[in-house]
């Protein structure tokens, strides 16, 4: 029996609002495709006069970044950094990522010019694949490592995204990540 048209047209909105979060978004960032990583860049303490070294690689299905970080020379980082633009109404940002137990963090930049902030959200990689969840709230504006005051980040403006590891924490590392997806805020019906 078909519904009236009122209690119809709720019933098409409610399944319609709950579609977002029973289908995976396609990832914005999907690196098992080699040119995806290649469309990114190391970033290292060297730029500074460090001795850090890093290297980005495709492995199977996921792209690999490991390296050295040293502290010599006032050094430290490690990072890389490439071309992104996410969904407008983007309201989180999914990491799927492992590695070493070291911690990261996911970096945001508006532009590429010098003088501009980038929006950092630290994280622990795990053992095993895991997907991490980040809303705008979980980043903090810094600049050369001080935290600085910026208004909260809003994913549609970003245009450069990477992984940064830092903190002192000297020796090898090494992460893989497969991909960046993000939520709208219509998902958050069926969470």
């Amino acid at each position: 029996m078909p519904y009236p048209g009122a209690l119809r047209a709720l019933a098409l909105a409610g399944t319609l609002t709950l579609m977002p979060s029973t289908f995976a978004a396609p990832p914005v960032l999907d690196f098992s495709k080699p040119e995806a990583v290649r469309a990114f860049r190391v970033v290292n303490d060297d730029v500074m006069g460090g001795v850090s070294t890093s290297r980005l690689s495709p492995v199977a299905g996921a792209m690999r970044f490991e390296g050295t970080v040293s502290l010599d020379n006032n050094g430290g980082f490690a990072s890389f950094r490439g071309p992104v633009r996410f969904p407008a109404g983007s309201e989180a940002l999914s990491l799927t990522v492992r590695g070493d137990g070291r911690r990261y963090k996911l970096t945001l930049k508006l532009d590429d010019r010098p003088g501009t902030p980038q929006y950092q959200a630290a994280f622990v990689a795990p053992p095993d694949w895991r997907t991490l969840h980040f809303r705008a709230g979980d980043f903090s504006a810094s600049f050369r490592g001080r935290a600085v005051e910026a208004p909260a980040v809003r994913f549609a403006e970003v245009q450069y995204v990477g992984l940064l590891i830092s903190d002192k924490q000297a020796g090898t590392f090494r992460i893989e990540v497969k991909g960046i997806t993000t939520e709208a805020g219509a998902s958050k019906a069926g969470n």
